[in-house]
């Protein structure tokens, strides 16, 4: 999965967490014939507020007015776009690759260079835990596939806005301390 960046948007959304939410926002990207990229959704510090990240991809008007329709709806507390260069965002990858005595060292190698975590060995299979921008990701995967991959998941991409402000109902700043 290569996002191609310059029509790609991520969505920070917070949203009450309350059986039902999820699905409504999804049902409206989903009426409006838009394909979400990419989905994350967990609980935030507050346990009555969860956290929707959504990568998706398209037209910029068509997701400004998927953003004012998504504001509207019961139980979002707000939307933010995550810009690339003022937020970090990362995802996690599981990948199975496979491995034989002769390639297991050349996969180790590629793993330490990207910091990547060996989490299972078999006689024939290396599987691999890394987390990391897009980038990271997809220059990682470029140099297992030739090896062969048996199996990858993928998270969905998370985000944080950079410094001191928090995506919350009371944003933080540095001097507030």
């Amino acid at each position: 999965m290569v996002f191609d960046r310059k029509d790609s948007y991520t969505l920070a959304i917070l949203v009450n967490n309350k059986s039902g939410v999820l699905m409504r926002v999804v049902a409206l990207f989903s009426r409006r014939g838009y394909n979400i990229d990419s989905l994350s959704v967990g609980e935030t510090e507050d346990p009555k507020t969860s956290r929707i990240t959504i990568v998706v991809t398209g037209d910029r008007q068509i997701v400004e007015q998927i953003i004012r329709q998504v504001e509207k709806l019961v139980d979002v507390r707000k939307v933010y776009e995550m810009a690339p260069g003022r937020s970090l965002q990362r995802e996690l990858v599981l990948v199975k690759l496979k491995s034989d005595a002769d390639t297991r060292s050349q996969l180790t190698d590629i793993a330490e260079i990207f910091k990547a975590k060996i989490i299972d060995v078999t006689p024939v299979t290396m599987t691999m835990q890394l987390t990391g921008s897009l980038d990271k990701l997809e220059s990682f995967l470029s140099l297992a596939e030739p090896y062969g991959i048996v199996e990858l998941v993928r998270t969905g991409i998370t985000a944080l806005e950079r410094g001191s402000r928090a995506l919350s109902e009371t944003d933080f700043h540095e001097e507030d301390r």
